[in-house]
């Protein structure tokens, strides 16, 4: 991809619907090999919903900080950029929420949000899990995985959601967004809430480009878990955040994982068609337990996983 390209685009009520899907299976299947990255269009998140949540998570971040304290936690709820590598830290607060399975949803989160936010955030969580099945099972069907192969690790899987508020920022040069790195996830599905742009994603050349979001569109990138799904068919894609020194930036990432009982390592249907096998398999507890014991830089997570054939 050059660096002026924009990110492909997959029509999902094409995608879906029998007999026509055939191009758009294509179309995604080289986003996911190419880009890692792609856009996604006829996506069944109602624009109207995303209208009254953009107005709501405006009306969260405004609250008093002693009162977004009362969402704070351990890892999850309320909190504060983190400093990452080489001591860069990044600029922005976030919500972040363990969805599914529904039994690990803390009851100082989702259930005490107020009323309004928490049901149309409740109606974005369910909508996007159904998508993110959907392209789960065409992404399968585009790689000639065995059916079910990779639905019977992610079904009931682990899902969370972060929302992330970042201020318009005086210094942008002494602040990132948020640093470079691949997501540790099976796909992430983003939502640029209020419009302002900040992404960037680095394209297979190793240039940095700025993602341009179609209007009500939604962002997919692929994560480690999906690279080693594939057995490195799909490459994850390492995206950074820029600030901006005038507006403010607010963007909604949905995580979509396995269950924490599965295994996480390549297709064996994948191997024997294409061998050699190019990741370990660890236990799905394991890779976040070392996920979660690094500093967050670039694709670090994924090399350690990396078999040298």
């Amino acid at each position: 991809p050059s660096s002026s390209a924009e990110i492909p685009t997959v029509d999902y009520t094409l995608l879906a619907s029998p007999g026509s899907g055939e191009t758009e299976l294509q179309k995604l299947h080289s986003a996911c090999k190419n880009w890692g990255i792609f856009q996604v269009v006829n996506h069944g998140m109602s624009p109207e919903v995303m209208e009254k949540l953009r107005g709501e998570i405006e009306e969260f971040y405004e609250l008093p900080l002693e009162e977004k304290m009362k969402y704070g936690g351990d890892g999850e709820g309320y909190g504060g950029g983190r400093v990452r590598a080489n001591g860069v830290r990044d600029w922005g607060d976030r919500l972040y929420i363990t969805t599914n399975p529904v039994h690990l949803r803390r009851p100082h989160l989702l259930p005490q949000l107020p009323s309004s936010l928490r049901d149309n955030l409740e109606t974005y969580i369910q909508t996007l899990k159904a998508l993110a099945s959907g392209l789960l099972g065409s992404m399968e069907e585009a790689l000639e995985m065995e059916a079910n192969e990779m639905a019977a690790k992610m079904d009931d899987g682990l899902q969370s959601v972060a929302i992330i508020y970042y201020p318009p920022c005086p210094q942008p040069e002494l602040v990132l967004g948020f640093t470079p790195h691949s997501d540790a996830t099976c796909i992430t599905i983003l939502s640029q809430v209020n419009g302002v742009g900040g992404l960037q994603v680095k394209t297979r050349d190793g240039s940095w480009v700025p993602v341009n979001i179609l209007p009500n569109a939604l962002v997919v990138l692929v994560g480690d878990i999906l690279e080693v799904f594939s057995n490195g068919l799909y490459e994850s894609a390492e995206h950074r955040v820029t600030v901006n020194p005038d507006k403010e930036r607010i963007s909604m990432a949905f995580f979509v994982n396995p269950k924490l009982e599965a295994e996480i390592g390549p297709a064996a249907s994948l191997v024997m068609k294409n061998p050699p096998c190019r990741f370990k398999t660890i236990s799905t507890e394991q890779y976040f337990n070392n996920f979660f014991g690094r500093v967050l830089d670039r694709k670090t997570n994924l090399e350690a996983l990396k078999i040298d054939n």
